[in-house]
């Protein structure tokens, strides 16, 4: 028997975040690190049971073996739970067949079962690559408040980034009159966040008739928003006035992980009334060794360092030999940079080696500038790496 859930919510984890290259060759862009020791995933998931939603179906389809894996039972996130918890929901064959989520709302109605098996009244749905805190239960209370079928999260963006966004054109209570996906003349500048709460039963019926319609590409945003629209219902515009990023190419990602290294970053990670939960792997403490010099970094557990690190966010396990410089860089979980070697406006995956004396970018102006190196690779001693390279294989 299942406990009656007043908000189920539906956390769309499946992207492959082609954008962000080698970085998701292997693995599902929520599962892509950040932040010297999250996942993305991690913060939608803390979101959830931080709002008191603690029934959270995860749609997993591109290399799920990794966020699968990562998530598990869902204890990091207090989501073990007998009634409700965290449930890994992929595409499946039925006694008629099936066929891989072909997009957005298709994945939801796919699994229209686990929602109706919670009784719920409300849907909450979500994206699983973006990072921010929200209370998604305030958000609730908004479209309880205002009897609506379908509300939005929007925050204000510049003028000259709304084409990049799905756009609300709303009444001043707040109501929206029209939604416009990515348009090339924005009438306004609030943007979608990828969060959406639905009325369950008006949500069922609206992707029951998108399944149908075979012009459909089984989009929220293309297709069922316009769609409630169209139908006369009740939509609104909740503002969010918060930290929140889009992490899908290389240069945002840098970006978030660089905001963190302001001497006030916008976004807390040590605020104690809204912790990012995570799975914790057991490593030693971090060591220094005594020409190790390390200036406004994040430094993750396991690390050893006897070079030089600056301005740059290391995990779990990172040495960095002696001589070695590490500069404006985001190295991931148990790279290895030799002596001599230096490192400059770059992303290194995990598992990589740099070698002595390699040189890999030089000082620059921003993120366009930045060098990807993929993960589990050698780079040779005194290879030279551009600025701006993605690198994929052994050099």
């Amino acid at each position: 028997m299942y406990v009656k859930k007043k908000c189920v919510a539906m956390l769309l984890a499946g992207g492959q975040g082609s954008r962000l290259f080698v970085l998701t060759n292997k693995i599902a862009k929520p599962a892509v690190r950040f932040g010297g020791k999250y996942r993305i995933i991690d913060f939608p998931l803390s979101n959830c049971i931080n709002s008191a939603i603690d029934t959270v179906g995860v749609l997993t389809q591109y290399r799920p073996f990794e966020l699968n894996s990562y998530i598990g039972n869902g204890e990091p996130w207090d989501l073990d739970r007998m009634h409700g918890g965290v449930h890994i929901l992929p595409p499946y064959l039925d006694a008629v067949g099936g066929q891989w989520y072909k997009g957005t709302a298709n994945a939801v109605y796919q699994n229209m079962d686990f929602i109706e098996r919670y009784n719920a009244d409300y849907v909450l749905v979500l994206s699983g690559d973006h990072i921010y805190k929200m209370d998604y239960n305030k958000m609730l209370d908004f479209h309880i408040a205002n009897n609506a079928d379908c509300t939005i999260a929007v925050l204000e963006v510049p003028l000259e980034e709304a084409s990049r966004f799905g756009i609300m054109n709303t009444n001043p209570d707040g109501s929206i009159y029209e939604f416009e996906e990515k348009p090339a003349q924005p009438k306004s500048t609030k943007a979608s966040m990828g969060v959406y709460i639905f009325n369950k039963d008006k949500l069922a019926s609206y992707l029951q008739a998108d399944e149908q319609d075979e012009g459909s590409v089984n989009d929220f945003g293309k297709n069922v928003i316009p769609a409630f629209l169209q139908g006369g219902e009740r939509l609104f515009a909740y503002p969010f006035d918060g930290y929140w990023r889009d992490v899908g190419t290389i240069g945002s990602l840098w970006e978030v992980n660089m905001d963190l290294l302001k001497e006030t970053p916008e976004l807390d990670l040590y605020d104690n009334n809204w912790k990012i939960f995570y799975r914790h792997n057991p490593a030693h403490p971090q060591y220094l060794g005594k020409n190790a010099l390390v200036k406004n970094s994040l430094v993750g557990d396991g690390c050893e360092i006897d070079g030089c690190v600056e301005n740059s966010v290391l995990f779990e396990g990172v040495r960095i030999a002696a001589g070695a410089k590490v500069k404006n860089s985001v190295i991931m979980d148990k790279v290895v940079i030799e002596s001599g070697a230096k490192v400059n406006y770059c992303i290194v995956d995990a598992e990589t080696q740099i070698g002595a004396e390699a040189q890999i970018g030089v000082e620059a102006k921003g993120s366009a500038d930045v060098s990807v190196i993929g993960g589990g690779l050698r780079i040779a001693p005194r290879a030279v790496i551009a600025n701006a390279s993605i690198i994929g294989q052994d050099c």
